[in-house]
């Protein structure tokens, strides 16, 4: 379940590529115009790829680079998921690749995982998985971990650790990046 979270989270950027391309931790901050309707800003950091071969390492520079940041039918596909893509950016800071992401949502639970009834918003994780900071109310069960934010909040934050993340042997993409 772990896996299938992160995965869910990350589906705003990483995950539409080849499947190669992680991060070390990842930051959402949801902020609400109405109870089911707003925008969305996901921070990932240390983006880095897990390719075996150069020609998968490559493939991944591809769709970083030239997929995720540049082409209009990354636009058109997360516009059929229900997320409205305002703003895509890559920057290196402390030889580190990490990505901004904004887009707005009419519907919430097209946003990664969240979820709202009964006048709560909620994200379910696995035990396992590793939250590192949330302005929710985190509850722990024994089948797994949930954030809750009552429908008070104008903003629903977390951040994530990511599971399987190596920082040794996962390649490095900022020295790749070409700003223009």
């Amino acid at each position: 379940m772990k896996k299938i979270i992160y995965s869910l989270i990350l589906i705003s950027f990483i995950t539409l590529f080849s499947g190669c391309l992680v991060s070390e931790r990842i930051e959402y901050s949801i902020n609400l115009d109405t109870p089911t309707s707003g925008n969305v800003e996901v921070n990932l950091f240390n983006i880095k790829s897990d390719a075996i071969g150069a020609r998968e390492f490559e493939d991944d520079k591809k769709n970083l680079f030239e997929f995720a940041l540049k082409d209009k039918n990354l636009v058109i596909q997360l516009g059929t998921e229900g997320k409205f893509l305002t703003h895509r950016s890559l920057s290196v800071e402390n030889n580190q690749l990490n990505a901004k992401v904004f887009y707005n949502f009419k519907d919430i639970t097209k946003v990664d995982g969240i979820r709202f009834e009964d006048g709560f918003y909620y994200l379910t994780m696995a035990l396992d998985d590793s939250l590192i900071s949330t302005n929710g109310e985190l509850i722990i069960s024994k089948e797994y971990k949930r954030i809750l934010w009552d429908k008070n909040y104008k903003q629903l934050k977390f951040e994530m650790y990511s599971s399987g993340f190596d920082n040794n042997t996962f390649k490095g993409l900022a020295s790749f990046y070409n700003k223009n």
